[in-house]
C-alpha cells in the first residue's frame, strides 16, 4: 500500500510519510523514566497526538500505559463526579484490556453505573490499588486534556491527579504523567473562565518543564521527503524543496505536511502540472502555497476563534502586522503567552514575530476580509481590476499608479497621522481583488517594522518584489533603495518596485523609474 502524506489525525510511519521522532522520543523517554509529571502543550494540530502514540508503542514493553483521549469523554459526562467516573472507567477499560482481579471489577462497576455516588476519591483509590498491584510501574498518559467543559470536575479531577503524584514516595500512584493540549496545565483556568486571565493556575503548577522541540528542522523535512524522493524517483531537489518548506512553515508539522500533500495529490494530472515531477519544484510549491492560504480548514477556524475570544490578543496582532510595532517577547504579559500558547506568534530574539508566513498571510487575509464590505479602496481595486492584466502578466507599475490617483481621491484631505497607520492596508486593500483567484502575496518577516514592508506579489510564476514604506529623509529613503537592492539579488531579480508614503509638504507625488548598478526601481510617491 503506498504511502501518503497525512493531516487528518495521528500519523503512521507504516502509512504516513513523517519525520523520524527517535531523538524526541528518546528525549521523553528520559523524563517518563525519571518519574516526571509534564504537560506537552503545543497549538492546534502541532503533532501531540502523534508524538503520544508512538511514546506509548516506546514505553509498552517496560511500562503499563494507560493511554486516554478526553475528546472520548462527552460534556455531559463531566455534569458531575459520577457521570465523569463511569466515563473514566469505561475509557480506562477499554485502554487497558488485561486488566484482571478486584480492580477490573471495581471499574467495570463504575463504568456500568451500577455503584451509585461513585466520587473522584473512590476512584482514584481505585487507580492508587491499579499502581499497586501491576506487575510494571504505571504512566498515565491524558491527550487532549483540555476539552473538559465543566469547571469544577475537571479541576477536581487535576487537583486528585496533583495529590496522589505528589505523595507517589509514601503510596502506590502513578510513575508517570503526562497531560497534551493546547493549554498549559499551570493556566488551563483561562480556557474554561478567559475573564480570568490575570489568574495563574498556581495549585496544580507542578508541571515539569517540556522543552522537547516538537517543530520540524529543515534536516526533519529533508528526512521525510527523501522517503518521498525513493518512492517515486521524481528528481526532487530535496534541499531546496525542504528549505522552501520551513521558510514558509517555521516547522509547523501540520503546515509542512498539508503543504507536501498539495503537491502530492492536488497538482499532478493539472494542466501546469501534468505529472509529480513538475509539482514539486519551486512553482509547483508556490501554487500548493497559494492554495493553502486560501483553503478553509480546522486549524484556521480554531486560530480566527480565537481573535473573537480574546480581543486584546486581535489588537496586538493587527498592530504588529499593519503599524509594524516592534512588541518585546514578556514572558508575564499574559495576551503574549496566550498568543504563543494558541501558535500565533514565537519568540525570535526577544521579539514578538508571527509564526510562520502562512498563518501572517491568514491573518493579513482575515483582517483584510472584515473591510471588504465597506472599503472604498477595495472597491476600486475591484473596479478597475481588468487594467492591471497585459498579456497574462501583471503590471505593477499601471497598479501603482493607479492607486497613487485613488488614495489622493478618496483621502487626499485627511492628516499626515491618519494616513501613516493605514496606508499599507489601504494597499493591500487595493490590491488584494486584482490578484484575489490567481495571485498572491506574502509579507517578508524581517522587513516588516514601523517605517518598511517588504510585499512579495505572486502572479501566474512570476514574482515582484514591492517595498512600502514611511519617508523620513533622503539619507534613510537612499538606505531603504540599497536594503531593496540587496533583496532583489537575494531573489535573482532585476526590478523592483517602491510605494513611499511621503508626508513632506514639497513632495512630488507620481511614479519615476531609477536605474542603480543594474538594477531597476521603478518608485510611486503619495
Amino acid at each position: 500500500m503506498a504511502r501518503f502524506f497525512n493531516t487528518d489525525g495521528s500519523c503512521d510511519p507504516k502509512l504516513n510519510y513523517m519525520v523520524d521522532l527517535s531523538v524526541r522520543l528518546k528525549d521523553i523517554r528520559k523524563m517518563v523514566d525519571a518519574g516526571k509529571y509534564f504537560t506537552i502543550n503545543r497549538a492546534r494540530q502541532y503533532g501531540k497526538t502523534t508524538i503520544l502514540t508512538a511514546l506509548h508503542d516506546d514505553l509498552e514493553q517496560s511500562y503499563l500505559v494507560i493511554s486516554l483521549d478526553f475528546q472520548t469523554i462527552s460534556c455531559a459526562d463531566f455534569a458531575s463526579e459520577q457521570s465523569f467516573v463511569t466515563a473514566f472507567s469505561r475509557e480506562l477499560l477499554d485502554c487497558a484490556q488485561n486488566l484482571s482481579g478486584r480492580v477490573k471489577e471495581k471499574l467495570e462497576q463504575y463504568a456500568a453505573g451500577v455503584r451509585k455516588e461513585t466520587t473522584l476519591s473512590v476512584l482514584f483509590k481505585t487507580l492508587m490499588e491499579l499502581c499497586r498491584t501491576s506487575d510494571k510501574k504505571v504512566v498515565l498518559m491524558i491527550d487532549e486534556i483540555d476539552t473538559a467543559s465543566n469547571n469544577q470536575v475537571f479541576m477536581d479531577f487535576l487537583s486528585q491527579l496533583r495529590a496522589y503524584y505528589l505523595k507517589r514516595r509514601r503510596t502506590p500512584a502513578f510513575h508517570s504523567v503526562i497531560l497534551a493540549g493546547v493549554y498549559d496545565i499551570r493556566n488551563i483556568r483561562r480556557k474554561i473562565h478567559p475573564e480570568e486571565a490575570h489568574q495563574m493556575n498556581s495549585p496544580w503548577n507542578i508541571a515539569a518543564d517540556f522543552n522537547v522541540e516538537m517543530g520540524f528542522s529543515t534536516e526533519d523535512i529533508s528526512g521525510m521527503l527523501q522517503d518521498y524522493e525513493n518512492d517515486y524517483h521524481i528528481g526532487m531537489d530535496i534541499e531546496k524543496m525542504a528549505h522552501l518548506l520551513y521558510t514558509y512553515t517555521h516547522g509547523y508539522p501540520f503546515l509542512v505536511s498539508r503543504l507536501c500533500k498539495f503537491m502530492d495529490e492536488r497538482l499532478p494530472g493539472s494542466q501546469d502540472y501534468p505529472d509529480r515531477g513538475s509539482a514539486w519544484t519551486e512553482q509547483g510549491f508556490l501554487e500548493a502555497e497559494k492554495m493553502m492560504v486560501k483553503e478553509d480548514n480546522a486549524l484556521y477556524e480554531s486560530l480566527i476563534g480565537k481573535l473573537e475570544c480574546y480581543p486584546k490578543l486581535k489588537t496586538i496582532l493587527y498592530e504588529l502586522l499593519f503599524h509594524g510595532k516592534n512588541i518585546p517577547y514578556t514572558a508575564t504579559n499574559v495576551y503574549l503567552k496566550d498568543a504563543a500558547m494558541f501558535g500565533f506568534i514565537r519568540n525570535e530574539k526577544d521579539m514578538m514575530v508571527i509564526s510562520n508566513r502562512i498563518f501572517e498571510t491568514v491573518l493579513y487575509n482575515h483582517f483584510i476580509s472584515e473591510e471588504f464590505a465597506t472599503s472604498k479602496m477595495y472597491h476600486a481595486g475591484q473596479v478597475e481590476k481588468n487594467q492591471f492584466i497585459v498579456g497574462g502578466h501583471l503590471d505593477i507599475r499601471r497598479i501603482l499608479e493607479k492607486f497613487i490617483e485613488t488614495f489622493h481621491e478618496l483621502y487626499g484631505e485627511k492628516d499626515d497621522s491618519f494616513l501613516e497607520n493605514v496606508g499599507r492596508k489601504y494597499f493591500i486593500l487595493f490590491l488584494k481583488p486584482i490578484i484575489n483567484g490567481v495571485g498572491n502575496y506574502s509579507i517578508e518577516p524581517q522587513t516588516r517594522d514601523s517605517d518598511r514592508m517588504d510585499l512579495v506579489i505572486y502572479y501566474r510564476g512570476e514574482q515582484n518584489i514591492l517595498e512600502l514604506k514611511i519617508w523620513r529623509g533622503n539619507a534613510y529613503h537612499e538606505r531603504g533603495e540599497q536594503q531593496l537592492i540587496g533583496y532583489l539579488d537575494h531573489f535573482h531579480m532585476k526590478k523592483g518596485y517602491m510605494l513611499s508614503f511621503n508626508f513632506n509638504k514639497k513632495k512630488e507625488p507620481g511614479i519615476k523609474e531609477m536605474v542603480l548598478g543594474d538594477k531597476i526601481l521603478i518608485e510611486a510617491v503619495v
